[in-house]
Order: structure tokens, then sequence, then C-alpha cells
């Protein structure tokens, strides 16, 4: 199931990155550009990690790519939404999908460290 989300999560990566390239780019002043950029190489670079640690035959693996998959949802999901003229208050929650992310990170390596 991790791994199928993870397909899914790079499929989303790769639409929304091309869509904000080709079809919101003329709109977008340049911080709403950035905060796209962000927003699509995390969830691309993140989805292929949770895919790549999603076939290891460990539950800690598993663990570390279903919160990687949920810290990379709500980074980058709050500034999608942020450069699509969501309230910038949203801005105060990116980072606790960075600390998802980072967790994430740190489980890969106590279970590789483990395995």
């Amino acid at each position: 199931m991790i791994t199928a989300l993870s397909a899914a999560a790079g499929f989303v990566a790769v639409a929304l990155g091309a869509f904000g390239a080709h079809a919101l780019q003329s709109g977008f002043d340049e911080k709403q550009v950035g905060w796209w950029e962000t927003a699509t190489l995390y969830l691309i670079v993140h989805a292929v990690l949770a895919t790549a640690v999603s076939a290891a035959d460990s539950a800690r693996f598993g663990t570390a790519a279903s919160i990687i998959l949920i810290g990379a949802a709500i980074f980058s999901g709050t500034l999608y939404a942020m450069a699509l003229g969501a309230p910038r208050w949203l801005g105060a929650v990116t980072p606790i999908g960075g600390v998802g992310l980072l967790i994430g990170w740190a489980l890969i390596a106590w279970a590789a460290l483990k395995a």
C-alpha cells in the first residue's frame, strides 16, 4: 500500500510541476513561483525516497515511508495552497510537514542501523 501511495505522490508531483510550469507561471508572482517549485521538488524527492524505502522488507522502513509521505503531503500541500492564494498563515503549518520529513529520514537511519 505504501508503494502505491508513494507512486501516486510521484505522479502528483510530476503533474503539478508540469501544470505550474505551463499553466500558472504567467499568473504567479516570484514568491508564488518559489513556493510552487519548492513544493514540487520536495514532493518528488520524498515520493522517490518513500518508494525506495517501502521496498525494504522491514516494518521500520514502512513506518519511515509512511511518515515521509505524510510530511511531504503537509509540507508541499501548504506551499501549493499558498501559491494558489490560500491564506499565508498556512506557512505556519508548513514546518510541521518538514518535521515529519526529518523524522522520516531519522527513522530510515535508525532502521538501517538496526538491520
